[in-house]
């Protein structure tokens, strides 16, 4: 470097997973002077997408040689497999926050084609308009009658409109009560709660009723957006979104340095215990600032095990999934009454439409929240579902969660990424870093509003 390295920053941030790569890019619009260091030589951290030669290496005891996996499965280049599969919601919070920082200049995305759902052996498409709705096996002519009245008192739902709460308080009643009200079927709950409210499991019925019914709200919004499906999913693999944030970061005066170990971290008064943060040393020299951001890689003895650990299947495919109608892209969700599990099975289906496979090939990625003493055998359900699999990655992940809130130390660890479909959660956890580093909520503009001030 011919210039000399600043070495005080605002925020130091360790790791470059997509929760760290938000929040340096939301902080670096915020003016503030951050440094983002990550021990591995890529972006993505966990969230990473990785090329086949480099999945051979880290999943496999003996892998094969590159020149043996391009024979078999074309370009080592044209691969970008996501570690973990999500896909994101079109009217979610992560979608806004690219709009809002306009990270969409750098990342470009495609629709999912469907969403489905496993019943009695058969997996069905998840009805994305009133016509797929009329038709769909899914349900009986009058159950889907009093499903249509439920979605329609979803939608006309208004806080300051008693008349439109149909006597129910979305923060008393749950949701087994809602359904109640409106006569639902056991299987149309579980279609409710898990095809759409997305929840990996039953809990929520006996919760008020207020985040299923923002969940569902969501999941309608998202697929009215853009018709098919709720999803959507960036060419190129799930490691473009941090990068995109960190281009943003860059823009804004942020400084990376990939492939640099942390060798120590500052504390007061010397003090690990009971000091609070001051900077950290690489073999670039020592950078300080009065607070660190960063995955729970970086500070395990701060984090604790959330109980739950996360199965992941990577599996190739030289075919579509079957009764999917050739679909390029879907996702399919096992609810756990189906299969006698406690919490249901996703599985995210990408293919060469995406640019994260070669052509010919498609990527079905299978996750669920470990019960047994088996886990891969936890999977087969999934596997059935998928027709023959070329080759198949396996990964057993704990879940982590921060001790402390940091307001004693000022670290700020982020959550480990769970086995959920989307990014909901991952973005509450972005929010929830956000207010605690700043000291107020995350305020995202929506495009429309900031077109509306432009013509005014």
């Amino acid at each position: 470097m011919s210039e000399e390295m600043d070495t005080e920053y605002d925020v130091i941030v360790l790791g470059t997973g997509i929760t760290e790569c938000i929040l340096s890019g939301l902080l670096s619009v915020d003016g503030k002077k951050v440094l983002h260091i990550d021990k591995q030589d890529h972006y993505g951290g966990e969230s990473a997408s990785v090329s086949l030669s480099q999945l051979y290496s880290q999943f496999k005891k003996n892998p094969i040689g590159k020149d043996e996996i391009e024979a078999k499965f074309g370009k080592d280049r044209d691969w970008n497999v996501d570690l973990i599969p999500k896909f994101l919601m079109a009217n979610g919070e992560l979608t806004n926050i690219l709009i809002h920082t306009d990270v969409t200049r750098y990342v470009e995305f495609k629709q999912v084609s469907g969403s489905y759902v496993f019943k009695q052996g058969k997996i069905y498409k998840v009805p994305a308009t009133e016509m797929e709705a009329i038709s769909s096996p899914l349900m009986g002519i009058f159950e889907k009658r009093r499903m249509k009245k439920f979605l329609e008192w979803i939608s006309s739902y208004k806080e300051d409109e008693i008349s439109t709460h149909q006597g129910l308080d979305l923060d008393k009643n749950t949701m087994d009560e809602v359904y109640y009200k409106f006569g639902l079927g056991n299987s149309t709950k579980e279609f409710i709660g898990h095809a759409m409210a997305l929840w990996t499991n039953d809990d929520y019925l006996q919760q008020p009723a207020r985040p299923s019914y923002e969940r569902v709200l969501l999941y309608c919004q998202s697929v009215a957006r853009y018709g098919k499906s709720p999803y959507l999913y960036p060419l190129y693999g799930l490691g473009e979104l941090p990068q995109g944030f960190a281009r943003l970061s860059a823009i804004y005066g942020g400084t990376y340095m990939l492939d640099t170990p942390i060798e120590k971290v500052f504390y007061s008064n010397d003090d690990a215990e009971n000091g609070k943060f001051e900077g950290v040393q690489t073999k670039l020299g020592t950078f300080k600032a009065p607070l660190v951001i960063a995955d729970p890689t970086y500070f395990s003895h701060k984090c604790k095990s959330t109980g739950q650990r996360v199965i992941r299947a990577i599996c190739i495919l030289n075919h579509p999934v079957p009764n999917t109608s050739d679909a390029d892209s879907l996702q399919i969700i096992i609810p756990q009454s189906q299969v006698g599990r406690k919490s249901d099975i996703y599985i995210a289906i990408v293919s060469d439409a995406h640019n994260v496979c070669s052509k010919g090939h498609y990527l079905a990625i299978i996750s669920t929240i470990v019960e047994t003493d088996t886990p891969h055998i936890e999977l087969e359900p999934a596997f059935k579902l998928l027709g023959p699999i070329e080759e198949k990655f396996m990964g057993i992940a704990d879940l982590f969660e921060p001790k402390e809130d940091g307001s004693k130390d000022n670290i700020y660890l982020s959550k480990s990424y769970d086995a959920s479909s989307h990014f909901e959660s991952m973005t509450d956890d972005v929010k929830d870093i956000y207010f605690r580093v700043t000291g107020h909520p995350l305020v995202l503009k929506k495009r429309n509003d900031q077109e509306s001030q432009q013509q005014e």
